[in-house]
C-alpha cells in the first residue's frame, strides 16, 4: 500500500489538537509533508443574528486582526512542538468546511487528517466540520476521535 506523501492536518489549537497532530505523525512516511491548517471563521459570520449591528461593535474588524495574531503564534508555538516547517503553517479564513477542501484540491492533498468529538443529539442533525469535511473532500479523510473517555 502507498503511504501518503501530502497532508493536511486540520486543528482548532485547542490541547486536543495536539492528538490529532500526533496521529498525522504515525501515519505519515517519513519524507511526507504535512500541512497544518487552522480556519478563522470571520467574526461578522459567526455572531450574525446574535450581536447588534452598531457602533459599539465597529471594532470588530480591529480585534478580529488582533485574533488572528494571536492564532498565528498558537500555530507556530504548535509546529514547532512538531516539527512542521513554517512554510506549512497555514491560517485560512472563511467557512472550515469549504476552506478545508479548497486547500486541499489547490495543493494536491492525500489525505486530510482532522479531530472529532462523538456527536450526540442536536450536533448530530445539524452536523459538525469533520462530517462537512468528509462529505465534501477529493481525498481520503481520517477523523480522529478526540476527548472521549476509553
Amino acid at each position: 500500500m502507498a503511504t501518503y506523501q501530502n497532508i493536511l492536518v486540520a486543528v482548532d489549537l485547542s490541547s486536543e489538537s495536539e492528538v490529532v497532530l500526533q496521529k498525522a505523525q504515525l501515519i505519515a512516511d517519513s519524507n511526507a509533508d504535512i500541512h497544518l491548517v487552522y480556519v478563522q471563521e470571520p467574526m461578522d459570520n459567526v455572531y450574525v443574528g446574535i450581536v447588534p449591528q452598531s457602533a459599539a461593535f465597529s471594532g470588530l474588524g480591529d480585534l478580529e486582526a488582533q485574533l488572528g495574531e494571536e492564532l498565528k503564534q498558537k500555530l507556530a508555538v504548535l509546529g514547532d512542538d512538531f516539527s512542521v516547517p513554517s512554510d506549512h503553517l497555514h491560517i485560512l479564513n472563511g467557512s472550515p468546511a469549504h476552506e478545508i477542501h479548497r486547500f486541499a484540491k489547490e495543493n494536491d492533498i492525500q489525505l486530510i487528517i482532522i479531530g472529532t468529538h462523538g456527536q450526540k443529539g442536536l450536533q448530530l442533525l445539524l452536523g459538525s466540520t469533520a462530517n462537512a469535511v468528509l462529505h465534501g473532500a477529493g481525498c481520503d479523510v481520517l477523523s480522529v476521535r478526540i476527548g472521549v473517555a476509553r
